[in-house]
C-alpha cells in the first residue's frame, strides 16, 4: 500500500499562508488543524498553515507525506457509535527556527499572516530572563513569538492592519493574557522601543481559550484496518473522539475573520465575552465526575471510566451526582446548557474505543478534590441549605483511597506522608474525618466548620470500611 502524498490523493488545494502554528503534535493536528480544514472546505476562510517547530528537531515524517495527514474521529452521538475520517490538507510547509532562523523571520514579514495558534504544553508559556533578542532563536516559545512580532512590527512600520490574532490552546488559565504579559516583559527586558508595546496592545488580539477533545494519537491496534478503508498508509494518522469544544474569549467581530458559525459541519466552537464560566462547567462537571468516580471505582475494583459508567450502581450514582448535585451548584451558566454538556460528557465516558484507566486519573487526586469537588459541595449547600449526599460519599472515598493500600498513589510527597501518618495515628473514623477536614493545607480552610460534614463523612467512611460501599451507593438513590 502506498504512503500518503499529495500526488496520490490528487494534489489537494493549497491556500495562502495566513496562519502560523507553533507545534505539530497530536492535539494541534487532531483539533486545530481539523477545524481549519473544515473552515477551508466549507467557508471562504481560505487559510494555509506554516508549521513552526518550536523546539529543536524536525517534522520529517510530516514532510515525507507532503504535510498531509488524516484524522480518525470516533465516539457516541445520541447513543450511536460513529467514526469519521478526514484528510487534512491545511498545512502548507514547515519552518525551523533552529536550523534556518532567517526563514523564520521571513515568515514574520509575509503580509497575509493573520492568525497565530500554539500548543507548546502547559510548560510552554513561561518567561525566562536568559532569553535574548540576539538569540537565533530565543529558547522559550513566548520569546520566539516576541521576536516574530517585533520583526513584523519593524518591517511594516507598526501598521495597524499587520497585527495578529493570537489564539493559544495551552491548558493553563488565562493563556492568552499570560502570553501577552510575558511578551510585554520581553519587550522591557530587551529594551525594545515603546512603539512596539503600543502596537502589540492596540493591534494584536490575544484570546484566552479553553479546549477539550481527547486525542490518544496514532491508533496502533486499528491502523491496518483504517489504512485499508482509506486506500493509503498514513503513519501520522491521528485518532481522537468526535466530541470537541473550543471556547475563545473574544469580541463577536472575531467571527468575521474566523467564521466558525458558517460551516455545514457543526463546530462546537464558541466566541464568548468571558471564558471563565465555561472553565467552571468543565472543571465541575467533566473533571468533577472523573474525580468523584476514581476513588469509588477503585474501591469497587473497577479499572476504567467506561466500566464505571456501565456499572449498575456506580454509573447511576455518578450521573445523579452530576445532574442532581453538581449542576444545581453552578449558577453562571443556564441549566439547559449544563445538562447538554453533561449528556455529552457521559457519551464520551462510554466511548468503547477509549480505555481511560481510573488509576491514571488518580494522579494528584488531593489537589483535584479541592478544585473539582469541594466547590460543588459548598455551592450546593449554599444554594439548598443541605449537604449533597453523593459528593459527601465521593469525599469519603477520597479519604479511604489515601490510606494507600489500594493502588500506588502518585501525589505530592508531603501530602502522602501526612495521610500515612493520620491513617496510622487515628483510632476512630470520626477522628480521621475531623483530622482530614481540618487540614488547612489541603483545603485552604477548616471544613469542620461546615455543619454536619464531619458526621456525614464519618458515616460514609464507616460504610466503606465495613465493605458496604455498594449498599451505600444504592441507598442514596432510593
Amino acid at each position: 500500500m502506498e504512503t500518503l502524498t499529495r500526488r496520490l490523493v490528487g494534489n489537494p488545494k493549497r491556500y495562502p499562508e495566513r496562519i502560523v502554528q507553533f507545534g505539530g503534535g497530536n492535539f494541534l493536528r487532531g483539533f486545530v488543524d481539523w477545524v481549519v480544514d473544515v473552515l477551508n472546505d466549507e467557508t471562504d476562510f481560505g487559510s494555509g498553515i506554516a508549521l513552526v517547530k518550536a523546539t529543536p528537531g524536525s517534522y520529517e515524517a510530516l514532510e515525507a507525506q507532503d504535510c498531509l495527514f488524516t484524522t480518525y474521529l470516533h465516539g457516541l452521538q445520541e447513543g450511536q457509535f460513529v467514526e469519521q475520517a478526514r484528510l487534512i490538507s491545511a498545512v502548507n510547509r514547515t519552518v525551523y527556527p533552529y536550523q534556518d532562523f532567517a526563514a523564520y523571520l521571513a515568515l514574520a514579514r509575509q503580509p497575509e499572516i493573520r492568525f497565530i495558534f500554539s500548543n507548546t504544553t502547559e510548560s510552554g508559556i513561561v518567561y525566562s530572563a536568559e532569553d535574548s533578542v540576539t538569540d537565533r532563536p530565543p529558547g522559550s516559545f513566548p520569546a520566539k513569538l516576541t521576536r516574530f512580532l517585533y520583526e513584523r512590527y519593524q518591517h511594516f512600520g507598526g501598521a495597524p492592519d499587520k497585527g495578529c490574532i493570537i489564539i493559544p490552546t495551552e491548558l493553563i488559565e488565562d493563556n492568552g493574557g499570560r502570553l501577552r504579559e510575558i511578551i510585554l516583559a520581553y519587550a522591557g527586558l530587551w529594551r525594545l522601543e515603546p512603539g512596539f508595546a503600543d502596537w502589540l496592545l492596540a493591534h494584536n488580539f490575544f484570546c484566552n481559550t479553553l479546549v477539550d477533545r481527547i486525542i490518544p494519537g496514532f491508533p496502533e491496534a486499528e491502523a491496518e484496518r483504517i489504512f485499508s478503508q482509506l486506500g493509503y498508509e498514513d503513519r501520522l494518522l491521528v485518532a481522537g473522539e468526535v466530541y470537541h469544544s473550543w471556547i475563545i474569549e473574544a469580541p463577536p467581530s472575531l467571527l468575521e475573520a474566523f467564521p466558525v458559525d458558517r460551516t455545514r459541519t457543526p463546530l462546537n466552537v464558541k466566541i464568548v465575552a468571558d471564558a471563565a464560566p465555561y472553565r467552571t462547567v468543565k472543571v465541575r462537571l467533566l473533571n468533577g465526575a472523573h474525580t468523584s468516580m476514581v476513588p469509588l471505582g477503585i474501591i469497587l475494583g473497577i479499572e476504567s471510566v467506561r466500566e464505571a459508567m456501565e456499572h449498575d450502581a456506580l454509573g447511576r450514582f455518578i450521573q445523579d451526582l452530576v445532574f442532581e448535585e453538581v449542576i444545581p451548584s453552578v449558577s453562571e451558566v443556564p441549566r439547559d446548557e449544563l445538562e447538554s454538556f453533561a449528556r455529552d460528557v457521559f457519551d464520551r465516558f462510554l466511548n468503547p474505543r477509549i480505555h481511560h484507566r481510573l488509576e491514571t486519573i488518580a494522579l494528584n487526586t488531593s489537589a483535584k478534590v479541592k478544585e473539582r469537588i469541594l466547590p460543588s459541595l459548598l455551592g450546593y449547600m449554599e444554594a439548598t441549605g443541605e449537604l449533597p449526599a453523593r459528593l459527601v460519599i465521593a469525599l469519603a472515598g477520597f479519604i479511604r483511597l489515601y490510606r494507600g493500600d489500594l493502588i500506588v498513589l502518585n501525589d505530592d510527597a508531603d501530602v502522602l506522608a501526612w495521610f500515612e501518618d493520620v491513617w496510622a495515628g487515628t483510632v476512630t473514623t470520626e477522628a480521621l474525618s475531623r483530622a482530614v477536614l481540618s487540614n488547612g493545607t489541603l483545603w485552604e480552610r477548616d471544613l469542620t466548620t461546615v455543619p454536619g460534614l464531619v458526621e456525614r463523612v464519618t458515616e460514609a467512611l464507616d460504610a466503606i470500611e465495613a465493605g458496604a460501599l455498594l449498599e451505600l451507593l444504592r441507598q442514596v438513590e432510593q
